[in-house]
C-alpha cells in the first residue's frame, strides 16, 4: 500500500501551496480512522515529521512550521491536505504522506516543493 503525495511545485518565498494525499483503494474502508501524517525530507537531510493527526486529539506540526502550515482532512474525499503559507527556502524538500505511527505504508515518491528566496 502506497499513499501518493500531490500539489508540489516550485514557489517564491511568502508563498502559499497545498499538498494532498489521497487514499489508495486498499483502504478507503479503514481511512477514516486512520492517523496520517505529512513528512518532509530536504536534500542532504533526514526524514521528518511535518504534521499530523493525533488520535483525536489536536493535530501535532514541528516547530519549525507551527503557525503557516495546517492539516486537514476530507474522509468523503479519503484525502489528507496540507496548507503551507509564508513558505521559506527551508521549507524545500520533498513531501510524503504516510501513517502518523509505525506500522508504515510502503513510501511513494513524494512531492517536491522548492521555495525560491
Amino acid at each position: 500500500v502506497q499513499l501518493q503525495a500531490s500539489g508540489g511545485g516550485l514557489v517564491r518565498a511568502g508563498d502559499s501551496l497545498r499538498l494532498s494525499c489521497a487514499a489508495p483503494r486498499t483502504i478507503l474502508s479503514v481511512f477514516w480512522g486512520l492517523d496520517l501524517a505529512w513528512y518532509r525530507q530536504a536534500p542532504g537531510k533526514e526524514r521528518e515529521l511535518v504534521a499530523s493527526f493525533n488520535r483525536g486529539g489536536a493535530p501535532r506540526f514541528t516547530d519549525s512550521v507551527k503557525g503557516r502550515f495546517t492539516i486537514s482532512r476530507d474522509n468523503a474525499k479519503k484525502t489528507i491536505y496540507l496548507q503551507m503559507n509564508s513558505l521559506t527556502p527551508e521549507d524545500t524538500a520533498v513531501y510524503y504522506c504516510n501513517s502518523a505511527q509505525p506500522p508504515f505504508y510502503s513510501w511513494g515518491q513524494g512531492t517536491l516543493v522548492t521555495v525560491s528566496s
